[in-house]
């Protein structure tokens, strides 16, 4: 609920600061995050600060990363973007630092919703907002005469006809990639279908049961529509077969949709039938098979104070009311003061205005998303049943949650 009002109080905020915004620092920044355009806009705005080095390392192999160059003494990385997950993965680990003295020294230009806030300590700060929804081809779903479908089940049937009418054989796309991908994949399509993951007050773990049978049947169904190489497909290489033509319907970030067809080689059949819609849901349910997401930043605890100030003000000055002109306000739904929405944005402020559940801030989240993205890969392929794959899921989560201490 509170991801929800941040958005929708943020982006109808208008402009009501002004300034230089000069940005000079004495101690170096080294930044670590992921490497989408929203994401290189930022990075590129911390740079245009003088007296220090301002270093970036922007990658999809992000999370492969920023734990193990967090944890040194002093830290490779002064500065984490991150987001519901890896903020909860920083914090488990005591590697990012409450803020609150930086917000109070250098955070005049920032505005409370967008301190993100554990424990009463301002831990991270909040630039964008993001969900997946629906991204799709107009000009195909015309072909077949159907309209953009709402749920899951329209979209598998839109599929079959799109494929039995021979317009393309794969035409579903999704970040399916084995590990972090799918295992987000799981968790939307299990909201949608009004699933709990815990018992309430616990970290028990609660997805042996109809609704974690019925995902990991959709997830199935659906990847029957896409390229069989789906389980190496993460975000950059779905767009990338959205661009060529060969997806008419996917699951895609919103953080994605302004640029998904933006770059050369994409063909005016292609720009011309892009769309967007809000999330789908799934199982007769009003609930959206999504979850709502904010991308932000964090500083590493195991720095010098000086290094913490100069990040904090080089990151600062990178999400400045300033920087948000007509080139950068199309990459995101930002939670920066002055934001007006643009079309790009609607799949986001569609899935924030209605019943989407927030990705689970929670310690113990980590662990089940990793359990699932290491043990999905097998059902995927057809080696177990639905039921098997739940068992073993939670098999995994349970020596996990144990080895943590969040459960006996």
């Amino acid at each position: 609920m509170f991801l929800k009002k941040l958005i929708l109080a943020n982006v109808f905020l208008a402009a009501s600061i002004t300034g230089s915004y000069a940005c000079d620092i004495s101690a170096r920044v080294s930044i670590v995050g992921n490497e989408f355009p929203a994401i290189q806009t930022v990075g590129a705005g911390a740079q245009e600060c003088s007296g220090a080095e301002v270093k970036t390392n922007l990658t999809a192999d992000h999370q492969k990363i920023n734990v193990a160059g967090m944890q040194g003494t002093p830290a490779e990385f002064t500065v984490v973007i991150n987001n519901n997950s890896v903020l909860t993965t920083m914090l488990n680990e005591d590697l990012v630092r409450p803020l609150d003295d930086l917000v109070a020294k250098h955070g005049q230009s920032l505005m409370p919703n967008q301190l993100i806030t554990i424990d009463g300590k301002v831990m991270a700060v909040a630039f964008m907002a993001n969900a997946a929804h629906l991204i799709y081809r107009s000009d195909v779903l015309e072909k077949i005469g159907v309209a953009p479908p709402k749920t899951y089940e329209e979209l598998l049937k839109a599929a079959q006809m799109i494929r039995e009418q021979g317009i393309m054989e794969n035409p579903v796309g999704g970040a399916y990639m084995a590990g972090w991908n799918l295992a987000t994949e799981f968790i939307n399509m299990y909201f949608g279908y009004g699933g709990k993951l815990y018992k309430p007050g616990s970290a028990e773990l609660s997805i042996q049961n109809d609704q974690g049978v019925d995902t990991l049947n959709m997830l199935k169904a659906l990847s029957q529509y896409m390229n069989p190489d789906f389980l190496t497909h993460d975000s950059n290489a779905t767009n990338a077969e959205f661009r060529a033509n060969n997806v008419a319907l996917m699951n895609m970030w919103g953080s994605r949709a302004a640029t998904m067809v933006e770059v050369d080689g994409v063909s005016q059949e292609v720009k011309d039938g892009f769309a967007i819609a809000g999330p789908m849901t799934v199982g007769s349910g009003d609930t959206s098979a999504a979850t709502l997401w904010w991308d932000g930043f964090s500083i590493a605890k195991n720095i010098s104070d000086a290094e913490a100030e100069a990040s904090f003000i080089a990151m600062v000055h990178a999400i400045r009311p300033e920087m948000i002109t007509d080139e950068t306000e199309v990459q995101a739904v930002w939670l920066i003061d002055g934001y007006k929405p643009t079309a790009a944005a609607m799949g986001v402020f569609d899935a924030a205005g209605r019943k989407t559940e927030p990705y689970p801030s929670l310690p113990q989240q980590p662990l089940l998303h990793s359990a699932l993205g290491n043990e999905l890969s097998d059902f995927m392929q057809g080696n177990e049943t639905a039921e098997q794959a739940l068992a073993d899921i939670t098999a995994a989560y349970v020596t996990a949650a144990k080895e943590k201490g969040l459960l006996n």
